[in-house]
């Protein structure tokens, strides 16, 4: 079973910086792809930035690049958003997911604000 934990959210100032991690269990994460998406107060899922297996190749929304980074660690079966100049636009529920699918996780709180 596909299992999904964020950790890592909080309340930060604008222009500061947070690590999210995901731990990732229940299928075999060093084969696949994944991805952060974000869900801001009152809109859509958003997708944020995606990886592939080996962590090579990485990509990210427009509003995010330059300022974000995703990696991962496949000896230890984790996801990584290192976010820095935060935003008060960066605020959401951050969510990780396997591949091309739905984000099925709880997600971590981060909320950019003075």
């Amino acid at each position: 079973q596909v299992q999904l934990v964020e950790s890592g959210g909080g309340l930060v100032q604008p222009g500061g910086s947070l690590r999210l991690s995901c731990a990732a269990s229940g299928f075999p994460f060093s084969t696949s792809s994944m991805k952060w998406v974000r869900r801001a107060p009152g809109k859509g899922l958003e997708w944020v930035s995606s990886i592939n297996n080996s962590g090579v190749s990485t990509y990210y929304a427009d509003s995010v690049k330059g300022r974000f980074t995703i990696s991962r660690d496949n000896a230890k079966n984790t996801l990584y958003l290192q976010m820095n100049s935060l935003k008060p636009e960066d605020t959401a529920v951050y969510y990780c997911a396997k591949g091309a699918e739905s984000p099925r996780s709880q997600g971590t709180q981060v909320t950019v604000s003075s």
